[in-house]
């Protein structure tokens, strides 16, 4: 149970209360002036509808793509369903979060530093997510079974050159990196203007490496249906290439609040969490450089 420390104005009721059940006092905080201070230093959220409504909204995407895929009756309704469902309590949840941070005063330092652990843990399952796809890459690669001709890549696949659009996007995306971790340190300096500045360069690198790569799956020689290579490839390039709109709309969203005056030289875990996120994301894509394009494409094995 939540233990509140209750104080009455002396002058208006002549005593003071200090007690575990604020209820109990109901007739006294009607008659007084009551502060109401909390003795703990976290924050206990108030009940929110958004959990079980993601929750459907997450069964409908996922029960719906799979009819969508099969062809049933409905499929793609309900898919749709789930989408909208999703970005809806993606807006409001999140809308709440930042009233509770900005406006409310609701995260402490003990709330920081319990968010802090949380994006860290998110980051380590999404590092686990992309180690699947380099598993089966290298399990595949590795050693090529007879039926893909015993070699890597593939017979019949054309491997796309590393020293093209993917060393494009490299440049890109590090470039992406060093814009939004100079933005950090214009936000912990105070100056807001150069902060702006980085994140406007880090959404211009970051909408420019999301073209470079669409216009690579446009021109590619191999579809994702050509065995194990295209489907590898596809899917780990793919997924890296999601993560990368969702950090640009987080990046974008953080933009738009330090343009409005929500983070401070002290408080801004928002913008620390985006460039986080952004960060693993260049990572991710070094690896993925560094062994889909650059090792597949020149190691035959």
């Amino acid at each position: 149970m939540t233990e509140w420390l209750i104080v009455a104005d002396c002058k208006s009721v002549g005593f003071s209360i200090v007690g575990s059940n604020p209820t109990s006092f109901f007739l006294i905080l009607m008659k007084s002036k009551i502060k109401m201070i909390q003795r703990h230093p976290f924050h206990l959220v108030d009940p929110s509808p958004w959990p079980i409504v993601a929750a459907l909204g997450g069964l409908c995407l996922t029960f719906g793509g799979v009819l969508f895929m099969h062809n049933y009756n409905g499929g793609g309704q309900l898919l749709s369903l789930g989408v909208i469902t999703i970005l809806y309590v993606m807006f409001t949840w999140w809308r709440d979060i930042i009233r509770e941070a900005a406006f409310e005063g609701q995260h402490t330092l003990s709330v920081q530093q319990g968010l802090r652990m949380g994006m860290i843990l998110f980051i380590v399952s999404e590092v686990m997510f992309f180690f699947a796809f380099f598993w089966a890459f290298f399990t595949s690669s590795i050693s090529p079974v007879f039926n893909i001709g015993g070699v890597w890549p593939p017979v019949g696949i054309e491997a796309i050159s590393p020293w093209g659009l993917p060393f494009l996007n490299t440049i890109l995306l590090l470039s992406s990196g060093a814009s939004v971790t100079w933005a950090h340190h214009a936000i912990v300096g105070g100056f807001k203007k150069e902060a702006l500045q980085g994140l406007g360069i880090t959404l211009a690198f970051a909408v420019a490496f999301t073209a470079m790569q669409g216009f690579e799956y446009m021109h590619a020689p191999f579809a994702m249906s050509d065995g194990v290579y295209g489907s590898v490839f596809y899917m780990a390039t793919g997924f890296h290439g999601f993560h990368v709109i969702i950090g640009t709309i987080f990046l974008a969203i953080c933009t738009v609040r330090l343009y409005f005056q929500h983070f401070s030289r002290q408080r801004h875990f928002g913008f620390e969490a985006a460039a986080w996120y952004w960060h693993f994301v260049d990572v991710v894509w070094l690896f993925l450089f560094l062994t889909i394009y650059w090792w597949g494409f020149n190691v035959i094995v």
